[in-house]
């Protein structure tokens, strides 16, 4: 995973168009200019378990290859899974091979649509679940995914969050040392979390980095977002760099305009056309 020197390219969220068909926000985030769309797999937006999801994909390519979009898959849609709990089920709880199953899935899509990574995270530790069994639970679905994701030779952007059982980046090292660490088994990085947004830390994941998500863009990021940004240039990362705004679905066109304003601007650099 080994980076070379080049300009950022930004992408959008569909997770901030959910008031959209899936191709209407494809057009509106390529129209306004940006290189790549952060996919979250959902049940209006190329649900993993339609009927007919080998013709959607079909479609998809076609769209994403005429509006010159690049691709990340996201997993982390809301109630995809269970219509009661959110986010649920994880890869800690008991009925997590339908976790498995859906990021297994979302490898095999990524695939057929050429995507550059799969990007997932574990979740909260389930109440009553010791450490060493949420551990056991963890390696053993990751370990699965891994084997798909060798045989479709698809990057995987694991995401450590706050409140998560993997919380920052020395729990994400400790797991890739549990996997052996793998040569796909990346890592996706969030502004504003577990410290991810110092210059100092993308200098430590420049060589397992292979998916960013800004989630501060119009939040008041003060100064962190520009130097995110040049610190992501100064390590020659070539992934997408993603904005996730999910509560202005409201107001997706605007907001992924002002988005890709500021993103402009903060950077310094021209954005490639």
């Amino acid at each position: 995973m080994n980076v070379h020197r080049g300009q950022l390219r930004f992408g959008y969220g569909t997770s901030g168009f959910a008031h959209h068909r899936l191709g209407d926000a494809l057009r509106v985030i390529a129209n306004l200019g940006y290189e790549g769309v952060a996919l979250t797999l959902d049940h209006h937006h190329l649900d993993p378990y339609a009927k007919d999801l080998s013709r959607q994909v079909a479609l998809l390519a076609v769209d994403l290859d005429r509006l010159g979009l690049s691709l990340v898959v996201e997993t982390g849609a809301a109630y995809l899974l269970d219509p009661w709990r959110k986010y649920s089920p994880t890869l800690l709880e008991a009925d997590r091979e339908h976790r498995v199953d859906l990021l297994v899935r979302a490898v095999a899509l990524a695939a057929d649509l050429g995507a550059e990574a799969v990007s997932f995270s574990c979740g909260i530790t389930p109440p009553g679940v010791p450490d060493k069994m949420a551990w056991d639970r963890l390696i053993a679905g990751c370990s699965t995914v891994l084997e798909a994701a060798e045989k479709f030779d698809v990057p995987l952007g694991f995401e450590p969050g706050p409140g998560m059982f993997i919380a920052d980046l020395d729990a994400y090292d400790r797991l890739c040392a549990s996997l052996d660490n793998p040569y796909l088994f990346g890592l996706t990085l969030g502004t504003g979390r577990h410290g991810g947004s110092s210059p100092e830390r993308v200098r430590r994941v420049r060589t397992r980095l292979v998916n960013v998500h800004l989630t501060d863009v119009l939040g008041g990021s003060g100064g962190e977002l520009p130097e995110t940004l040049s610190a992501l240039c100064a390590i020659g990362y070539q992934g997408l760099v993603s904005v996730e705004l999910p509560l202005h679905s409201q107001a997706a066109p605007a907001a992924a305009g002002d988005s890709l304003g500021y993103l402009r601007q903060a950077s310094g650099l021209e954005v490639m056309s």
